[in-house]
């Protein structure tokens, strides 16, 4: 009889926050389409889900994420469909997830508990928040394998780290330490390895207690200024700004300001 194959992808929702955790760490989280495939659909699970009000994106032991499984990639090079070595797994699996992540209507934290590299660090890029342990680093990785780059790291790089540096990690790919992935810009803070669980959970409470509505309309503001003039992007704030002034939770942090008091969010 077979053994029924472990998952690839740990989903779990409490207190308002969804971890989806990537759990193959014999591979060290590589991507499989199997792993793909339950990624991409967990994360629309977690936008669609109103009881989310943030999310983690982490994995399970030394790394966070290497990419794509170039076990299975060989495979797909040598069969008639190529399933790995053309663009289909970009269109089909690689863009919503990058999609996914950078639209979310909610905050997206990246754990980065270990080495990041190719489309693994792409995905980390296109959170808002990255937490990283001491011990990890990021490598684009791409150009060394003769591969462009994907899972949106030509657009989310270069507004992290600029256009010249954003160059030189994609081309030049090295793997850079935690300290200075935060002195460039990439990663929001470095935490000691053993004090990283904790503070992965203090700010996913802190996101998921918070008005969920106005993180949304934040994210899209600040999406929608990086390719629009700045007429198009006051306007924009204006929509938003409508839309989050008519919001229970504006209404909320308004009494509680006057009356002194600490808001309650519910997110809506």
């Amino acid at each position: 009889m077979s053994v029924p194959e472990t998952p690839p992808i740990r989903y779990e929702v409490a207190d308002g926050v969804a971890t989806v955790t990537l759990d193959r760490p014999a591979a060290m989280n590589s991507l499989t389409l199997a792993t793909k495939v339950a990624l991409r659909d967990a994360l629309h699970a977690a936008a669609a889900d109103s009881a989310v009000r943030c999310v983690v994106l982490t994995g399970t032991g030394r790394a966070f994420c290497v990419g794509q499984d170039l076990q299975e990639h060989v495979t797909g090079m040598t069969s008639d469909d190529d399933p790995y070595g053309g663009s289909s797994t970009v269109d089909d699996h690689y863009n919503p997830i990058a999609t996914a992540i950078a639209t979310m209507p909610k905050p997206v934290i990246a754990a980065v508990n270990g080495i990041a590299a190719g489309a693994g660090a792409s995905m980390t890029f296109a959170a808002d928040f990255r937490i990283v342990k001491r011990s990890a680093g990021f490598n684009t990785a791409f150009a060394a394998i003769a591969f462009s780059c994907d899972t949106g790291a030509s657009w989310t790089l270069p507004r992290l780290v600029g256009p010249t540096r954003a160059t030189d990690l994609l081309m030049r790919p090295r793997t850079i330490s935690a300290d200075e992935a935060l002195e460039i810009g990439i990663a929001t803070s470095v935490v000691d390895d053993d004090a990283f669980d904790d503070a992965v959970a203090a700010l996913a409470l802190e996101l998921a207690q918070g008005p969920t509505l106005a993180y949304g309309a934040i994210k899209r503001a600040v999406a929608f200024s990086a390719t629009h003039d700045l007429p198009s992007s006051l306007e924009h704030e204006g929509r938003k700004m409508a839309l989050t002034g008519a919001s229970a939770d504006h209404v909320v942090a308004v009494k509680a300001f006057l009356a002194k008091e600490k808001p309650e969010f519910t997110g809506r």
